[in-house]
């Protein structure tokens, strides 16, 4: 099935449809900032977020549904996401990249996403996840 995996707007599966709909992502966002809440390692994006997370967790919600090809929530509400424009004011580089991925694919494994879903959804979030970076690494 996931060879099937298209471009929103063709006839194949999108990610929306095989993760299970509005509610599934609902619950992979619900865990993804649970985890970055609670887990130490999530410490230093935790830290770029207000302190009640409930519109990052609104907002994050809206755009995956469109993201993975379901309703266009975000847009609907509020237009294009511009990801990095919206990003810019924070410091974004490797270390922050993967603690976003860290709490996703720990959101994944919680929730026991099917192995090959959950590998190609990672593989798909990491790269807006690495786009997002707009800080210099130090050798």
């Amino acid at each position: 099935m996931l060879d099937k995996i298209e471009e929103v707007g063709s006839n194949k599966f999108t990610f929306y449809q095989l993760l299970g709909g509005t509610e599934k992502i609902r619950d992979l966002v619900e865990t993804f900032y649970d985890v970055m809440d609670s887990d130490p390692k999530a410490a230093g994006i935790r830290a770029y977020h207000a302190k009640d997370l409930t519109e990052a967790r609104e907002k994050l919600f809206m755009f995956l549904t469109g993201w993975t090809g379901g309703p266009q929530l975000y847009i609907e509400r509020y237009g294009h996401p511009f990801l990095r424009k919206r990003h810019m004011r924070f410091s974004i580089g490797e270390s922050e990249r993967d603690q976003w991925m860290y709490c996703m694919i720990s959101a994944m494994h919680t929730l026991k996403l099917d192995e090959k879903i959950m590998q190609k959804l990672a593989e798909q979030l990491y790269g807006v996840a690495d786009f997002m970076r707009n800080k210099s690494e130090q050798s």
